[in-house]
């Protein structure tokens, strides 16, 4: 299994509403390395749901439902989505100071490279930001 985060502004899609909703399709990619990392997700791969501008943390944890097919928003037919559902808040959501301040984060995507919406999260910073939210991984 994979593990990823996105990103989305709480007032325009937050994790309250994919909780409420139980499923949704995330579309509106349009940035070519995270299109490959939407075309890289397999079903069950679990995501790391990230509020940004607005809140700056983790909070919950999602999983690919349906894997990457074409975004109908997409008039170039260049870009996909992926349907995700939610799996668990995190308990204690992760501050993006909080994890810039850890040293082992360093080198996480969220940190190196801010502005992409849809990153790949490596097995050790999974399991340190599980920790650091108090969640079981």
């Amino acid at each position: 299994m994979a593990h990823w985060l996105i990103k989305s502004e709480p007032s325009s899609y937050s994790w309250d509403r994919l909780v409420a909703d139980g499923c949704t399709n995330w579309s509106g990619v349009r940035n070519f390395t995270a299109r490959a990392n939407l075309k890289a997700m397999k079903k069950g791969d679990r995501i790391f749901f990230y509020h940004s501008n607005e809140g700056l943390a983790i909070v919950g944890i999602c999983e690919v439902a349906k894997e990457a097919y074409p975004d109908p928003g997409d008039e170039t037919g260049r870009f996909v989505q992926v349907d995700i559902a939610p799996v668990a808040p995190v308990p204690k959501p992760v501050t993006l100071v909080a994890i810039k301040a850890e040293p082992k984060l360093a080198d996480m995507k969220l940190v190196r490279q801010g502005r992409l919406s849809v990153s790949p999260v490596t097995e050790e910073e999974w399991r340190l930001i599980c920790r650091m939210g108090g969640v079981k991984a």
